[in-house]
């Protein structure tokens, strides 16, 4: 039942179709997004932009903010149509990336970490319109993200007007994994009190002004996820080294047994080699990491997670499924917080974070490229890996030693672009 989502007659009166609720978009316009990776974002209402746009043949062109990457539905479709002129802070999807490299995206490749800050302080002009996905809005004016969390609080707090789309294809079980915690602008910024991966320190949801929410979309539109890329023999190498590494460090004292908390980047190499903890000696691991993969669902499965504390669950379609199959389970294991928390350097650091990320690019000095091919041409984005490779307690970057089928090595003498100088690398 509807009612059960849209709680209120006077929310209820909002309703609109996606058609309509694009008509609020206008020329020139910044608009922000909910969305982490392609988990929780917005997809009727850009659906029904990229038709308005290519039927009426208007010239339609906007900024778009979300917390990183999202689904094609979003960056892909408003790609193809030449609506989006600015972009941040980070995409994966190929469209968005091939007008980037082509000069007609200005893309801002900026820290996750940051990206509320600037949101907040106005640092990138005011947010004309939020559109938000979510499960669940309330007459007083909660509303329950999805499966991520991301920017979503800054933007709904510094827009002009909002779209909520309810997406009845997230389970109301969902309710009571967030923990939404929003901190000061300068100079009135308290310490984050979180000593623990575990700790909750914020709200189930999310304020908003319903006076602001001009249109509720309702949809049973999935998460557009998908699949990873087999684990090859180097993947298996890759863990093997670094449980063996990780064991040595435990050996001479230099970490504890139970380890820091982890984090591991986004892809389909980070994936695999966490894969490697699952037959390894390691029990009642945490993480404190943004994005919540398929392995760390296996190493749940196994027994062998205590916590998982990220921005955002984005898994393969498989892995989807049983998420919500056995979703009681990870609600008791998993907290998504806001980027700006989840990323925050300060946490990062006081928790002893042992940051796990991946490479495009090395060289023998021991800095990282992790953005560009050949120097020049954007890949995704810096994302969180600053974040955590800079304050962690140990900071790990991993990547096979040639790319396109052995023809570049990826180890050089001098990295083509460096995004992780020697002095943030540690292994």
């Amino acid at each position: 039942m509807i009612q059960d989502r849209i709680k209120g007659e006077n929310l209820r009166k909002k309703l609109a179709t996606a058609e309509d609720a694009s008509h609020l978009i206008k020329d020139g316009m910044i608009i922000g997004t909910s969305g982490f990776t392609p988990s929780g974002y917005p997809k009727e209402v850009p659906l029904a932009l990229a038709k308005r746009v290519e039927e009426s043949n208007e010239n339609l062109s906007i900024t778009l903010i979300t917390g990183a990457s999202v689904g094609d539905e979003l960056d892909g479709e408003l790609s193809k149509r030449n609506i989006i002129k600015k972009r941040l802070p980070y995409q994966t999807n190929n469209y968005c990336r091939d007008s980037i490299n082509n000069g007609y995206i200005d893309f801002v490749d900026v820290h996750l970490s940051h990206l509320p800050q600037y949101i907040n302080c106005g640092l990138l002009g005011k947010i004309d319109l939020a559109i938000v996905e979510a499960i669940e809005i309330s007459e007083e004016g909660y509303i329950v993200p999805s499966t991520s969390v991301g920017i979503t609080p800054a933007i709904v707090r510094q827009a002009e007007k909002i779209i909520v789309e309810i997406n009845t294809s997230q389970p109301m079980d969902l309710i009571g994994i967030h923990d939404i915690y929003e901190v000061k602008n300068p100079p009135y910024r308290e310490p984050i009190p979180i000593i623990k991966a575990s700790d909750r320190i914020g709200h189930k949801y999310i304020p908003i002004d319903v006076n602001k929410v001009e249109a509720i979309v309702v949809t049973d539109k999935k998460d557009n996820v998908r699949p990873f890329n087999p684990i090859n023999e180097n993947h298996i190498k890759m863990a093997n080294y670094l449980i063996e590494f990780l064991k040595h460090e435990i050996k001479v004292g230099r970490l504890p047994k139970k380890l820091f908390p982890l984090q591991a980047g986004v892809g389909s190499v980070a994936n695999a080699v966490l894969q490697g903890f699952k037959n390894s000696n390691f029990e009642n691991l945490d993480f404190y990491t943004e994005v919540i993969q398929d392995s760390i669902l296996d190493l749940i499965d196994v027994g062998k997670v205590n916590i998982v504390s990220g921005t955002s669950v984005t898994l393969s379609p498989e892995g989807l499924e049983k998420f919500y199959k056995n979703l009681k389970l990870y609600n008791e294991k998993i907290i998504l917080r806001p980027q700006e928390i989840s990323n925050n350097p300060e946490v990062i650091r006081r928790l002893g974070v042992i940051a796990l990320n991946t490479a495009v690019e090395v060289d023998i000095f021991g800095n990282v490229n992790s953005t560009h091919i050949l120097g020049r041409n954007m890949v995704n984005g810096i994302g969180g890996s600053g974040d955590f490779a800079r304050n962690s307690y140990l900071s790990v970057f991993f990547t096979e030693s040639t790319a396109k089928n052995g023809k570049i090595s990826t180890v050089v003498p001098f990295a083509s672009h460096v995004d992780h100088t020697e002095h943030d690398v540690d292994v």
